[in-house]
């Protein structure tokens, strides 16, 4: 049981820190940072654009490092906001950001990076072996969310 513990760690923890070393030194020779790749892609995905609050849901970040992320891309020219969802009143959170032309430009060349390292990622893997993997790696992420949820649960039971 341990061992089973261990080898999922041990093989979490290597593909996460791979994953975050191609993006770093893949962004940068597109002058950004790793964390920008996965609003890029999501924002690719969606023409109409998607508020901070969209992005944390997707990309399971946190409302400050979205907001950091957000206002890279709109200093570095590749995002703005619509204008019709900011009344003077609306903070940019609530707005919708879109990808600007350059944005959809590096956009392209982010999609291209990951299609790059998932195929490289996948060798050797058949499509039957990697369907398995995933329904198994979802359900085990499903069941562990889980056990997150009923420790939350313990912990505000006891401090009531």
């Amino acid at each position: 049981m341990i061992d089973r513990f261990e080898k999922l760690t041990a093989g979490v923890t290597r593909i996460y820190k791979s994953i975050q070393k191609i993006k770093r030194h893949r962004m940068d020779s597109l002058g950004l940072k790793g964390t920008h790749v996965m609003c890029l892609h999501y924002l690719s995905g969606h023409p109409d654009g998607l508020t901070a609050a969209d992005l944390c849901s997707i990309c399971r970040e946190d409302k400050a490092g979205i907001s950091r992320i957000l206002s890279d891309l709109e200093k570095t020219g590749l995002i703005t906001y619509l204008s019709d969802n900011m009344a003077k009143d609306t903070k940019k959170y609530r707005a919708k950001a879109v990808l600007t032309e350059s944005g959809h430009t590096c956009a392209k060349k982010v999609t291209s990076l990951i299609m790059h390292a998932t195929i490289a990622g996948g060798l050797g893997i058949t499509p039957e072996e990697r369907d398995i993997f995933y329904r198994i790696l979802f359900k085990i992420a499903e069941n562990l969310e889980k056990v997150c949820q009923n420790l939350e649960n313990e912990t505000s039971r006891r401090t009531v």
